[in-house]
């Protein structure tokens, strides 16, 4: 018989052979003989006390042995009978393409940006001469934003979708069996190149097209439905539908969209800093020791509260990671997180992100629906100013920003373009001042020491999510005035990281597969 249960075991213990088969014994009261196997289902820190253990959650296998049950998806080649444009190769679009091509779909990706030795290239030149390329940078490029930002898999939207499906395509594209497990699955920006190259070599070797430097300029509409679109080489593409899956940065797909009288809404999102520490700071709060266990991973946190009616969260953290320059066209200047598989880095960020609704963005309301997205760019070229027209981001000691004054010194940091000394607390709007700085002492109140003067805010992150959203039907996930459009992923505004994206790119796939059948 299978018996599911939960274990503890020690940092001291966490990688002995056979610990999980002696624990699983000990806690049944039965012989280790009696025990075919033990299966980890789901696996997690418990810090909540100086005596650390990792959880898991375990099937035990009784006097009988599992049944294999192989999760890896054959796919096969397609015709050219039916086929589906679909702008952006990020996670949205990946996995749509997949999902067409188990429905005998042929895809045709329309990629902005560059494969992935070519982005890394652009990425270069941001980090090091401070050159933003505005279709090859941190964001645009095969697979997206997620590619070079960590590859945190970890989502709250567990009923849109089989999030184990999910981490299986993952899996079977080369990523480490532990995503399946960990509570907080983690892949690394060094490691998820590859995933997204075996992913594309799936889709060509199965009949889909990938265009990369196919920026989209135009969509084709025929009779109030959407057949294709045209790239900035004059070409002509063309479908039996068109799925939109760039990402929550492609503004010139929005004034596109707009320019063709295709509805798009003003959506709130979230606006603030980077916030980064010393690892070694954060390893001690979490873990109630200056010395870390050498089985316990980078330490993260999860960090929310209320101030004045908006929420003040920290947003993709990163344990021993690095800030990234995330700026998508010259003239702003925009920060990210990421981290390597290792999570070595000496240091730990998150963002740190006030909510933004319609109350912000009045002064722009007259330019609707590009209120919100017009804040957000507003804010943005201010801190390249503030940066000197540089990509060296502003930056103040969380302490200077709450005492009001200019940090006569910066701590060291993980971001490479150099951080500049700036009064924040005065040059960020003051919605958003005013509820970091009540935000970060509520913070301190649950994490001990994260306000100090060791903690710097670098600025700015505004990219947590679009501040447009395209609006679908709910039973069709199509544009409700365009037939054959379906907008998909986090630019659309139905998603917000690698999973959901993932996630809402089989949903609209689904969508298509039942759109072409009717």
């Amino acid at each position: 018989m299978k018996q599911q249960i939960e274990i503890a075991i020690k940092p001291d213990d966490i990688l002995s052979d056979g610990i999980l088969k002696t624990t699983a014994a000990n806690q049944l009261k039965i012989s280790q003989d009696q025990i075919s196997a033990v299966i980890p289902v789901k696996r997690s820190i418990d810090a909540r006390s100086k005596k650390i253990v990792f959880r898991i959650f375990v099937d035990v296998y009784i006097d009988e042995k599992p049944v294999e049950q192989s999760r890896i998806i054959n796919y096969k080649p397609v015709k050219d009978d039916k086929k589906v444009i679909i702008v952006g190769f990020g996670p949205g679009g990946m996995f749509a393409a997949l999902k067409l091509i188990e429905y005998g779909i042929k895809p045709i990706v329309l990629e902005r940006g560059k494969d992935i030795s070519g982005r890394r290239r652009d990425i270069k030149a941001i980090q090091q001469d401070h050159i933003v390329n505005p279709d090859s940078n941190y964001c645009f490029g095969e697979g997206g934003a997620g590619t070079f930002s960590d590859g945190k898999l970890y989502t709250r939207a567990t009923k849109r979708g089989d999030i184990k499906r999910i981490m299986d395509i993952l899996i079977q594209h080369g990523a480490d069996p532990d995503i399946a497990v960990d509570t907080h699955p983690h892949i690394g920006s060094n490691r998820l190149p590859k995933i997204v190259t075996a992913v594309r070599d799936t889709i060509l070797n199965n009949g889909g097209e990938i265009h990369f430097d196919s920026r989209v300029e135009d969509f084709l509409i025929k009779d109030d439905k959407m057949i294709g679109a045209k790239t900035n080489d004059g070409k002509e593409y063309l479908g039996d539908a068109v799925l939109l899956a760039t990402g929550h940065s492609a503004r010139d797909i929005f004034y596109l969209l707009h320019k063709k009288k295709i509805r798009i809404d003003p959506k709130p999102f979230a606006m603030g800093v980077r916030i980064e520490h010393p690892q070694q700071l954060i390893n001690e709060i979490r873990y109630h020791t200056k010395d870390k266990h050498p089985n316990l991973p980078a330490a993260g946190y999860t960090l929310v509260t209320e101030v004045e009616q908006r929420g003040v969260y920290s947003f993709c953290m990163c344990p021993g990671g690095i800030i990234v320059p995330a700026a998508t066209a010259p003239g702003e200047l925009v920060v990210n997180g990421m981290s390597l598989s290792k999570r070595n880095s000496p240091y730990a960020n998150s963002g740190f992100v006030v909510e933004v609704t319609n109350q912000e963005w009045t002064k722009f309301e007259k330019y609707q629906p590009f209120a919100a997205l017009m804040l957000q760019e507003d804010i943005e070229e201010k801190a390249f100013y503030m940066a000197n027209q540089t990509q060296s981001a502003p930056a103040q000691r969380a302490t200077d920003f709450m005492n009001g004054k200019l940090s006569s010194t910066l701590p060291k940091s993980s971001y490479i373009p150099g951080l500049t000394s700036s009064p924040l607390h005065t040059e960020l709007p003051e919605f958003m001042t005013k509820r970091l700085k009540k935000a970060l002492l509520d913070f301190n109140r649950s994490m001990h020491g994260y306000y100090s003067e060791e903690a710097v805010l670098v600025a700015i992150e505004s990219r947590t999510s679009s501040p447009i959203r395209i609006p679908r039907d709910r039973e069709t996930l199509m544009h409700p005035a365009v037939k054959g459009f379906f907008p998909c992923g986090e630019g659309a505004g139905y998603a917000g990281g690698i999973v959901s994206a993932a996630i809402d790119g089989e949903n609209v796939a689904d969508g298509i597969n039942k759109f072409l059948n009717n």
